[in-house]
């Protein structure tokens, strides 16, 4: 679907209500056009008048951020928003620290980061930082990160800061202009109120990095690699906590299958036992070879690793309440349409835990965050409409949200801290809502 620059000026900034009655078969054939096969959830998803997101009846959505509009720094807001995170801050605020999966010939580019200095002067991606406030009204916006390539995803850390992961490995040379290698991680406290200063995170690896998570147990920060034969990995700092200190990249291996490929002939529900390889070299200047370093010491692959989340666990009785992390792949499994594993580090065990068996049901999940109330929501990047799926703590899976303006991806959905906001962003045109409404009401 297309759509005019007048019309998307017109939905900025409103709000949409859903208000729809429907009988028992037009229930059924919504149910069944919007690809509704499984799990209810919140119910039907009910047109939004709007033509920007359909919701189930009873939530709302807010219009917060969008391409173009004036920062506070003076410069306009870049495009292409990605991965998110949500942090306390003060008087109740929230602050959001967003990617812009930019590359180096995109036509706009993260601005106002010249002071203390761009990592790489020619590249266009980086972040924005948000503050909003309790009434989910946009307080102040500036450009935090600059002169990286493809910020796609990343993850917040416990001590308060946004990892921002470059999906890129494009090494310097005379044709590409770019001076500094690329493929790296690079830290963004939520507390800066300008540009941070960029400092490549070498030790933690030079690969097409998706996103992290990190364990606040042990401090090990954990890895995604968006390639068709990527791995996963896990990195054990030197410092917990400081990540520019150094340490130990490592990926996973599944015990009795070595160098498996995922992508099929898993069971859903299935615990595998893992252990881990060292990466040999996770800093190659001129090739992007970790993933074969670790394919050849039998290190598992999986079909575009992506979105991560961790999970406390602490309310539950599942894995006797220890700390799980979830993952996707989202071109896994026999159809493509993606599949989220699921990792436990206290049992050293992996286990499929969803697999689309249609596109209809999933189509290609990408970032991923776990809710207050224990569900996974998923951000649909497939090929034609997209879904923000949930999928509850026994795997059953239902649609949320849809985009009604195009055929964008959903990313870097997050939950305000106070667990009553979910912020999401479509990706183009550049697009970050707020949705809140009944989150703790009966999902069938």
């Amino acid at each position: 679907m297309t759509f005019s620059r007048r019309k998307f000026f017109a939905i900025a900034g409103t709000t949409a209500v859903g208000t729809l009655m429907v009988s028992p078969l037009e229930g059924l054939l919504a149910r069944k056009a919007f690809g509704q096969k499984l799990g209810r959830g919140y119910g039907l998803l009910l047109p939004d008048p709007n033509g920007l997101l359909d919701l189930p009846s009873g939530f709302e959505y807010q219009v917060i951020s969008r391409t173009d509009t004036l920062m506070s720094d003076g410069n306009l807001e870049p495009s292409n928003h990605d991965g998110m995170a949500a942090f306390p801050g003060p008087k109740n605020t929230t602050i959001l620290v967003r990617n812009h999966e930019l590359s180096n010939s995109t036509g706009t580019r993260v601005p106002g980061v010249e002071v203390p200095n761009p990592y790489d002067p020619i590249c266009r991606g980086g972040t924005t930082t948000l503050i909003v406030g309790p009434d989910r009204q946009l307080i102040k916006q500036f450009g935090s990160l600059g002169g990286t390539i493809r910020n796609c995803a990343g993850g917040l850390t416990p001590w308060g800061s946004w990892i921002s992961c470059e999906e890129d490995t494009t090494t310097p040379s005379p044709t590409n202009r770019v001076i500094k290698p690329h493929g790296y991680n690079f830290e963004v406290p939520a507390s800066a109120t300008s540009p941070v200063d960029p400092v490549p995170l070498v030790a933690m690896g030079r690969f097409n990095h998706e996103a992290v998570a990190v364990d606040p147990e042990t401090g090990y920060v954990y890895q995604t690699e968006d390639r068709g034969d990527s791995l996963f990995y896990r990195f054990i700092p030197t410092v917990p906590g400081q990540l520019k200190e150094g340490g130990i990249l490592q990926a996973l291996r599944i015990i009795g299958r070595p160098g498996v490929n995922t992508n099929s002939g898993f069971v859903v529900g299935q615990k595998l036992g893992v252990d881990w390889v060292n990466i040999p070299d996770p800093n190659p200047t001129t090739t992007d070879n970790v993933r074969v370093q670790g394919r050849n010491l039998g290190a598992a692959q999986f079909n575009r690793g992506e979105g991560i989340w961790y999970n406390d666990n602490k309310d539950k009785k599942d894995n006797n309440g220890k700390g799980e992390f979830y993952f996707t792949a989202t071109s896994g499994g026999p159809v493509g349409g993606g599949q989220v594993w699921r990792y436990i580090p206290g049992d050293e065990t992996i286990e499929l835990f969803v697999e689309s068996q249609s596109k209809d049901e999933l189509d290609m999940p990408d970032n991923i965050v776990v809710a207050p109330f224990g569900d996974l929501i998923l951000c649909e990047d497939g090929n034609g409409e997209n879904f923000l799926r949930g999928v509850t703590p026994n795997g059953e899976l239902y649609n949320f949200a849809r985009n009604a303006l195009n055929d964008s991806e959903f990313a870097g959905a997050c939950f305000s801290p106070d667990g009553r906001t979910l912020f999401v962003n479509i990706q183009t045109p550049g697009i970050t809502v707020a949705i809140w409404g009944p989150w703790n009401s009966n999902r069938g």
